[in-house]
């Protein structure tokens, strides 16, 4: 099955009229995007946008065999013509099944947002999921057959979707996710091949022509980021959304309660508004075990707090204790989750931050907090495949 992205971007086209964001501000040439629409093997078109006729011949393509038109989603904006020849666009109600004199079968899939996902099945059985802008999948049983050969759907605006799929296993490791509807709420370029990548997913160029079922090298996720960067950096957020896409992630918080902290309680609010409904909370410092289990994903945040509880226990707080049993005591705990972290078989990301970037702490405990801190961080960051030092929002990859 041959399919031929006409375009990739949001409804409104990336850049959008009139707007004077920096990533609208980039998006010309090869970054520019118009809206989303997908040609099937010559025979099927999915949403008709304006210049789709256009679009086509520059992919070398002609709308002249298209038998069917559908529409995923309400269109808003201004009235499109329809090119001459092509059938009037419809929708299929969702549940039902549409035979084309093709051979494809189109099955319309429910959506909990506004809209129509449509699944293709081509004459030789190659399978193909396009889901709507701001749409997922509502209440998808178990995948009864195998998972999907490519997956097109909206990863920047519902990743949650992606993790639905994968939680029922309609994406397995080898579906090939292609991201669409892109807007400006991402930078493009290297930055949203990042991002993507960090997903298990992918963004093409408009026109660009993907053969569904073929064999293409699904970008490799990192089994275990470590991202570090200052306060307020925006590292936290970094690692939330590096496995929005996946289901059932663990959030270990390693910071715990603090009562009568009404400012802490607030900052844990935040946090837990922002992640995703389906993610579970465990607030502990006891690593060591969560890694040596199988299971979903891990995120903790974060390695200073774990630090901070490590060094109370040892009582490496007092000069007299650290220097007869403390430091030993601390190096053994240290140890063991470096060697947590290396023999561990679960997706981690973890979380840490960055000190010692010129202040000289006044006391002695703070100087031992900084340098074990930094000793910490280069003996976990050893261990992983990934590691990403967050800046002002930007995650630099210092490695990939």
């Amino acid at each position: 099955m041959e399919l031929t992205l006409l375009g990739t971007g949001a409804p409104a086209g990336l850049p959008r009229p009139d707007c004077p964001c920096a990533v609208c501000a980039a998006a010309r040439g090869s970054r520019a995007r118009a809206a989303t629409a997908l040609l099937v093997d010559g025979a099927l078109l999915l949403d008709l946008t304006p210049g789709a006729a256009l679009a086509a011949a520059r992919a070398g393509h002609s709308l002249v065999g298209v038998r069917q038109v559908l529409l995923t989603h309400p269109h808003d904006g201004p009235s499109v013509d329809v090119p001459a020849g092509l059938p009037s666009a419809g929708r299929v109600p969702d549940g039902r099944v549409l035979t084309l004199i093709s051979g494809h079968r189109v099955r319309a899939v429910p959506m909990d947002h506004p809209g129509t996902g449509y699944e293709v099945t081509s004459p030789e059985g190659d399978r193909l999921l396009y889901l709507p802008p701001g749409g997922a999948p509502a209440g998808l049983a178990p995948a009864a057959e195998a998972p999907y050969e490519m997956v097109v759907a909206d990863v920047v605006g519902r990743p949650d979707a992606v993790a639905r799929l994968r939680a029922t296993g309609a994406i397995g490791p080898t579906t090939d996710v292609i991201a669409v509807h892109l807007d400006h709420d991402v930078p493009g370029g290297p930055e949203l091949d990042r991002r993507l990548a960090a997903a298990g997913a992918r963004a093409v160029p408009d026109g660009t022509t993907l053969i569904v079922g073929e064999y293409h090298a699904v970008p490799d996720v990192p089994r275990r980021t470590l991202i570090t960067g200052g306060a307020r950096s925006g590292k936290s957020a970094e690692a939330e959304r590096r496995l929005e896409t996946f289901p059932g992630v663990v959030y270990v918080a390693t910071g715990g309660g603090r009562e009568g902290d009404a400012e802490w309680a607030d900052r844990v609010a935040l946090h837990r508004e922002r992640r995703p409904g389906s993610w579970r909370t465990v607030e502990s410092c006891d690593l060591v075990p969560l890694l040596a289990d199988d299971g979903p994903p891990l995120l903790i945040d974060c390695l200073a707090l774990w630090l901070t509880d490590a060094m109370d226990r040892v009582g490496a707080w007092d000069d007299d204790t650290w220097r007869a049993e403390g430091e030993h005591a601390l190096r053994e705990r240290v140890s063991e989750l470096v060697a947590a972290v290396r023999a561990t078989h679960r997706t981690v990301v973890a979380v840490t931050n960055e000190v010692g970037s010129g202040v000289v702490p006044a006391t002695a405990s703070g100087r031992r907090f900084r340098d074990e801190l930094g000793r910490l961080n280069a003996a976990v960051g050893a261990e992983c495949e990934q590691m990403l030092l967050v800046v002002s929002g930007q995650a630099l990859v210092l490695r990939n």
